[in-house]
């Protein structure tokens, strides 16, 4: 068992350097550690904070939310970015409301029969919010321990079982402990093992680090493609989507027209984001966010 080895120094290195945020305090709620976590999917903390505080202030029950439109968690949403996760997170609301009394549910499993719940965000949720004994694997923590166990730079660019497995056997025993691991090795890449200029002298797993004691190898699979922005369908769902949000009721088809000049991309996004329930096409031609 790795336990002694990797959990103890991670665990006081968290002590120390944890950021405070408020999805990790004593007392944010189930239905608050959900939120965050469906917001901090591939969105930095520092864009998260003011709509996970503006969320809750709004809605701080799944109740409270279950009893508005789909349109109001969209509109709510702003720029956090890949607006489907408004929608599963009220929709999410609905189901926590109807299936489970309003209270988020602590199983794995219930977890995952949410809408937009994954794998991650039900094992985060299930240890973050009920201190449960999940492996919980996320950017930052497959890069941790691809760099500390296995010796590479990064991990390959699609979860494996293997890795699951490694995740797990590095699990302390005790479920509350395992929690706070969970979230220890994840600041860890967050804060220090990053990924284009990790802190080595920082780290308290550098004596143990299999990457830093072999020199620090290359990274020599397939080329990692950062993610473009400027131009794209999801700039120009993104520009349409903002007109609605910012509307007090439904708007002509002209003030969509408006935000983006080519008209194929246009028309192209703006049927993705009717397909994806995101827009309601009127019988009057007009477009609104759902209801």
């Amino acid at each position: 068992m790795h336990e002694p080895r990797y959990a103890e120094p991670v665990l006081t290195w968290y002590a120390e350097h944890a950021r405070d945020l408020p999805w990790r305090r004593p007392d944010a709620s189930p239905w608050a550690v959900l939120v965050s976590e469906i917001m901090l999917q591939q969105t930095p903390v520092v864009r998260v904070l003011p709509a996970y505080d503006a969320w809750l202030a709004r809605w701080p029950t799944p109740a409270d939310l279950a009893k508005e439109s789909p349109g109001e968690a969209v509109r709510a949403w702003g720029r956090l970015g890949y607006p489907r996760r408004a929608l599963n997170l009220h929709a999410s609301a609905r189901a926590i409301t109807e299936r489970h009394d309003g209270v988020v549910p602590a199983d794995y499993d219930e977890l995952r029969a949410l809408p937009g719940v994954g794998a991650y965000t039900a094992a985060a949720v299930a240890s973050f919010a009920y201190r449960r004994r999940h492996a919980v694997l996320d950017t930052n923590v497959r890069r941790v321990l691809a760099r500390v166990v296995t010796g590479v730079e990064y991990p390959p660019k699609t979860q494996t079982t293997a890795e699951v497995r490694l995740a797990e056997s590095l699990l302390p025993e005790d479920p509350p402990v395992a929690a706070r691991w969970s979230v220890a090795i994840m600041e860890l890449g967050a804060l220090v093992c990053t990924a284009r200029a990790p802190r080595c002298a920082d780290c308290p797993l550098v004596a143990e680090c299999t990457w830093r004691l072999a020199g620090k190898p290359p990274y020599d699979g397939p080329p990692r493609k950062g993610q473009t922005y400027a131009g794209t369908d999801r700039q120009c769902r993104g520009r349409l989507l903002a007109v609605l949000r910012h509307a007090d009721g439904p708007v002509e088809k002209a003030a969509l027209d408006d935000v983006w000049a080519d008209t194929l991309q246009r028309e192209r996004s703006l049927a993705a984001l009717i397909e994806d329930g995101l827009v309601d096409p009127l019988d009057d031609g007009r477009y609104a966010l759902p209801t």
